[in-house]
């Protein structure tokens, strides 16, 4: 059975406090969800959910998203074996985002480069010019086997 989810309430208190979880869905009904690793804390992703995606989380205890490029429901490693099992979800303070703390299976990589995490690049500034410098190259699978003929894996 699916879980609904009530409108927030208008007042902040009640919105602040214990009692229902009314997620805030913006304007595309979509909620931000950060991801973590459950045993050291490793920021592992950025996602989004919809009511479904995140009912089918709370339902199954395995991470579902809503891809926006794609613009459908989306299993967190039904592919790649990677499956996330959420091991606890909080909110914010006015429930528009979530944070989900998660362990992979298969791999233990999230990204589907192959790295552990998504966030496996550094912003530097050299010279006035914003450039990007690897602090991951490590890969835990080689995502041309994992996807084959994915261009958006």
């Amino acid at each position: 059975m699916a879980i609904t989810f009530q409108a927030p309430p208008a007042d902040s208190h009640a919105l602040e406090a214990a009692g229902a979880f009314t997620p805030k869905f913006d304007a595309n009904g979509l909620l931000t969800a950060v991801v973590t690793d459950s045993r050291d804390g490793e920021l592992l992703m950025v996602a989004h959910m919809n009511a479904e995606a995140l009912s089918l989380t709370l339902e199954t205890g395995i991470a579902h998203y809503f891809s926006r490029s794609r613009a459908k429901i989306w299993k967190k490693g039904e592919t790649s074996g990677n499956l996330q099992t959420v091991t606890e979800i909080r909110t914010d303070c006015d429930q528009d985002a979530i944070w989900l703390k998660v362990s992979v299976a298969g791999h233990d990589a999230t990204c589907h480069t192959g790295r552990r995490s998504c966030f496996y690049r550094r912003v530097t500034v050299d010279g006035g010019e914003a450039r990007l410098e690897i602090t991951d190259n490590h890969r835990h699978f080689d995502p041309d086997v994992v996807y084959p003929g994915d261009d958006k894996k």
